[in-house]
């Protein structure tokens, strides 16, 4: 092979064309990061602006003036954000401020969870609206027990109280909690779970189990489980009967149709399924009065957020549990601050008759028709007894 001296140096030229090349490429690149970064901090001063929201947004013009009504945009009042602030409030250095974050969170919930609508409003871009919606959602929910918690014992006969005036009747003076399930739509996982989440009104959907007080106030709440499980199951599934926490021994619950009714290992009184005689039909009106309270929380808590409660929720399943039980927070939030809608106010109760068909009982469980009857009896005992009748044992 023949050494070509001149071809050798035209082969090093190219080369050292190329190297020079690619480092004028990388430095080009490196500086065109480096004016990103600057025009981002745009430095006054020297301190850096980076993190600032644009205080001329309209939203936030209407929050920064202390006169203004918040609950057109908000669906809350300002009391209501205030407190729901300190609530959340933890040390940070960092981010975009504790009452900024939870805005985002209620104007999201107000808005239908649109990422783009909140981005809009408040002049930040969507991926930092999801990240602040995900981080308020779960700060919410590692408080959930703050403000939805089972009530001690000597709060007991003041709920069975308010039950006794919702029933007309004080045969309820036991009655320590109305349960029922709502299901909340969703848009289904695309895989081979799909048809798990379509309930018997035929819609995808998850279910929210909840025990509620006789003002409507939500004692618990069990979300989570696909809208095909039964009622039933999901109670048997829950930890207030798995574990039996509520109601204690002697006090029982107000359900519908679609639970047995059971003396243990939770007291859950159910309506007669098909009455015989006017003992039982009345029994099913008064049972009706109390237990309807858990139907109208329900919807209320929808009407206040009815943005993203009327419609699918368009995020992973795991995660519309977690927006579901922010609702319910922020009901009795709102709830204890006395924050009423009028449009939440006025709107009638969950469809409470399109119950599930009956489950059967298991066979660790103990059938409450005895106590059931009992109570039908106390109903139909005249008030004032007759002389002659007082010798009648009608309990």
């Amino acid at each position: 092979m023949v050494f070509n001296p001149h071809l050798s140096a035209a082969l090093t030229c190219v080369a050292i064309r190329r190297l020079l090349a690619g480092a004028m490429a990388r430095s080009n690149r490196r500086r065109r990061r480096l004016r990103r970064i600057l025009a981002m901090f745009q430095w006054q001063g020297g301190k850096g602006l980076y993190m600032q929201l644009n205080a001329t947004a309209p939203i936030l013009a209407v929050y920064a003036n202390p006169e203004a009504c918040l609950k057109k945009d908000f669906r809350v009042k300002r009391s209501s954000v205030v407190y729901l602030v300190q609530m959340l409030s933890s040390p940070k250095d960092h981010g975009w401020g504790q009452d900024i974050e939870v805005l985002v969170l209620l104007y999201s919930l107000a808005h239908g969870l649109s990422l783009s609508v909140v981005g809009s409003a408040f002049g930040i871009p969507k991926s930092t609206v999801h990240r602040i919606i995900k981080h308020v959602t779960g700060k919410i929910k590692a408080n959930l027990k703050t403000l939805i918690s089972l009530p001690a014992a000597d709060e007991l006969p003041e709920i069975a109280d308010g039950f006794c005036q919702l029933a007309k009747s004080p045969a309820f003076h036991r009655a320590a909690g109305a349960i029922d399930g709502c299901h909340i739509r969703i848009k289904p996982p695309g895989n081979e779970y799909h048809k798990e989440y379509i309930n018997y009104k035929l819609f995808p959907s998850i279910q929210m189990q909840a025990i509620c007080d006789s003002t409507g106030r939500f004692l618990d709440v069990f979300i989570g489980y696909p809208g095909s499980v039964h009622d039933a199951r999901v109670l048997r599934n829950s930890p207030i009967f798995c574990q039996a926490l509520f109601p204690p021994a002697g006090w029982f619950l107000l359900g519908d149709g679609g639970y047995p009714c059971l003396e243990k290992p939770v007291g859950l009184l159910t309506p007669y399924k098909v009455p015989r005689g006017q003992v039982q039909a009345r029994f099913n009106r008064h049972h009706t009065r109390a237990r309807s309270v858990v139907e109208r929380a329900f919807g209320r808590m929808k009407a206040r957020w009815r943005a993203t409660l009327f419609k699918a929720l368009e995020v992973s399943p795991s995660f519309a549990s977690d927006i579901i039980a922010c609702c319910a927070f922020l009901y009795n939030l709102c709830k204890d601050m006395n924050d009423v809608l009028e449009d939440a106010e006025a709107f009638p109760p969950e469809d409470g008759d399109q119950s599930p068909p009956p489950a059967a009982a298991c066979g660790q469980e103990s059938p409450g028709h005895h106590l059931r009857d009992r109570i039908a009896a106390q109903l139909s005992a005249p008030v004032q007894m007759a002389p002659h009748l007082r010798e009648h044992d009608y309990i």
